[in-house]
């Protein structure tokens, strides 16, 4: 057994053991659940910095390549998404917390799901295997529906959670069929055997690989919550607790992103501009369906879940890019998932700090004021929807910039302008809010908790690294900033293809 296949493998060994050993502990007594939040952290943030120790490397390996079959792979790309769903898991242990508890709802098994998920997302990014994709697929698809329907008393959530699974369910059982006809059309799950036959056999008839690989598409689509597929996405994030909202709109996303763009930049290079005409329209549809939704929504939770749908849409974007400029686009999609991971984390976490009794609704009317009431928390909760809107000095300014000039670079002159128009259209529900808050009069607002704890720290900190992601090399150039990002996104694209 050799040590350094354990060192790479160790990120994702220690979550799946963190998350039995969770459910082993979770029934007991004895264990206290402020002891059960501690150990679910110390995984976590074991596992991170063990996958930090090769963060900013270009590499590939196959660690216990004769163990796995070639199907586990640890590289940069897989280092990369590792990360900030390791991250994602973190943030939503501290910032939950505090809205779990008060909402009664802070039990053993959230923590054992949660890591349950969190370890099926990273077999998503870190797997060469459709089969196995399929599996971490549904790891994380199962804990989140059990998160989501975990409060039984509340048939909102039971609904959302129930909705959730069918119409989840349908869209595995898509990945599962597309799977099928690509091992029937080449005799092979493994990503990097698939690629090799579709560059031998690109001038033969491949409609079973071309079909299966459609399937696997609509399966993207579905859990990004792009057009025609988002309907589900809106009763899925406002039925759920918002911590679990900020986990499935931010962390899942990413881990989504994480899987397609490895099976898409491998398996079908050959291949993309075949679905690049629906993607086109998709794109358009998905910004303008999200934009109608979210600028007539009155609830925060609702506006935020329909604005998810918009920043879809700018994905899709510099995805359909991918197939004119590879490593700038890819590159841009990585780095825009930290954008939109940071942003919609702090929004929806400074949410569920804010509304802990959940017999109320938070509106925009509820936040008349309320910056002359609690000054910090409007003045970091203006920061999130400043870079959700995409205004500069902001990270979410900067991934906007590179996904639009990278789609006029591609020749997608048409799709840079319909997300310059949608981020025009965002301005007026993000900064409806920011104006509620600055401009008007308080509404006497009741039962905001002060700042204290771990909570408010934390979503101060990613208010900081959103503003320093803007502006922050700017000020010191030495210090990591957005062109540590940048290089950063880009080590993670060329791993690919070592």
């Amino acid at each position: 057994m050799k040590y350094d296949d354990i060192m790479y493998v160790l990120p994702i060994l220690s979550v799946g053991i963190g998350a039995v050993v969770l459910m082993l502990l979770s029934p007991l007594k004895s264990f206290s659940i402020n002891r059960l939040s501690w150990t679910t952290l110390l995984f976590l943030v074991f596992a991170f910095f063990t996958n930090a120790l090769n963060f900013g490397k270009v590499f590939s390996v196959m660690p216990f390549k004769d163990v796995f079959s070639s199907m586990i792979i640890i590289d940069t790309f897989s280092g990369y998404f590792t990360s900030i769903i390791l991250a994602g898991g973190i943030v939503t242990v501290l910032v939950g917390a505090h809205y779990f508890e008060k909402m009664n709802m802070l039990r053993g098994e959230v923590f054992s799901l949660l890591m349950f998920s969190v370890f099926g997302m990273l077999l998503l990014v870190q797997t060469l295997d459709l089969l196995v994709s399929f599996i971490g697929l549904e790891i994380a698809s199962i804990s989140i529906y059990s998160l989501m329907g975990f409060q039984k008393n509340n048939l909102r959530r039971v609904e959302g959670g129930f909705r959730y699974l069918i119409l989840g369910s349908i869209a595995g059982i898509m990945l599962l069929f597309g799977t099928t006809l690509i091992y029937a059309g080449t005799k092979s799950t493994n990503i990097l055997e698939i690629a090799k036959f579709i560059s031998s056999q690109i001038d033969a008839n491949m409609i079973l690989v071309v079909t299966g690989g459609t399937l696997i598409l609509i399966t993207f689509l579905f859990k990004i919550a792009a057009f025609p597929f988002q309907n589900w996405s809106m009763d899925a994030y406002d039925g759920a607790p918002l911590p679990i909202t900020a986990f499935m709109a931010s962390t899942f996303k990413v881990a989504i992103f994480g899987f397609i763009l490895r099976f898409v930049l491998v398996d079908f290079h050959e291949l993309k501009n075949i679905w690049n005409d629906i993607l086109f329209y998709i794109a358009i549809l998905t910004m303008l369906y999200g934009s109608f939704l979210a600028v007539f929504q009155t609830a925060l939770k609702r506006m935020l879940a329909a604005s998810s749908i918009v920043h879809t849409g700018y994905l899709l974007i510099a995805f359909v890019s991918i197939s004119s400029i590879g490593e700038s686009a890819a590159t841009s999609i990585i780095f825009y998932l930290i954008a939109y991971f940071l942003s919609s984390m702090g929004a929806f976490g400074m949410l569920s700090y804010i509304a802990s009794d959940d017999h109320v609704r938070v509106t925009y009317e509820d936040f008349r004021g309320f910056a002359h009431i609690r000054p910090y928390m409007a003045a970091m909760m203006s920061i999130f929807m400043l870079s959700l809107a995409g205004i500069p000095s902001t990270i979410g300014f900067i991934g906007k910039f590179y996904i639009f000039t990278g789609a006029i670079e591609a020749g997608y002159t048409t799709l840079a302008i319909a997300g310059i128009l949608a981020t025009f259209v965002s301005v007026y529900y993000y900064f409806k809010l920011i104006a509620l808050m600055y401009f008007y009069p308080s509404s006497e607002m009741t039962n905001v908790p002060p700042l204290k704890g771990m909570p408010p720290l934390i979503i101060a900190v990613m208010a900081i690294l959103i503003v320093w992601g803007g502006i922050g090399n700017t000020l010191i150039s030495y210090f990591p900033g957005i062109d540590f990002l940048i290089d950063t996104a880009k080590f993670a694209y060329q791993s690919l293809f070592m």
